[in-house]
């Protein structure tokens, strides 16, 4: 069931991205200033980002361990520390210094590493 489940939420955590992404750069063409929707959506994708941490971390206490999974483990604690480093730093900036770049940036370079994660394993990233 954690397998599951873990697996599963990589669907959730692709379409939190991607939302993160289209509102990102929604914000950069259009100028728009600096909103809550934009921490809403960071906020999710990297709590997203969490509990998947959480299920596979549950399953590696199940005993199935083999070498691939080196690799995705490590490829997706990067992922969660992206993810935090870029949530936390935009919440601590004073108004006038947050921008959407950093999400836009950040969430793509998670993306990279979660895919770069599931990819280690010989598995396709959707499907």
């Amino acid at each position: 069931m954690l397998l599951y489940a873990h697996s599963g939420l990589r669907y959730l955590v692709l379409l939190a991205g991607l939302a993160v992404v289209v509102y990102a750069t929604y914000g950069i063409v259009t100028g728009r200033a600096y909103d809550r929707r934009i921490r809403v959506l960071s906020a999710a994708f990297t709590g997203l980002i969490d509990v998947t941490a959480m299920f596979g971390l549950a399953q590696l206490f199940t005993g199935r361990f083999y070498p691939q999974l080196g690799g995705h483990v490590a490829m997706l604690v990067f992922a969660a520390i992206v993810a935090h480093i870029v949530y936390g730093v935009m919440k601590r900036r004073p108004p006038e210094e947050q921008t959407y770049v950093p999400h836009l940036v950040g969430t793509l370079v998670v993306l990279g590493l979660v895919a770069g994660g599931v990819l280690a394993l010989g598995r396709p990233v959707v499907g």
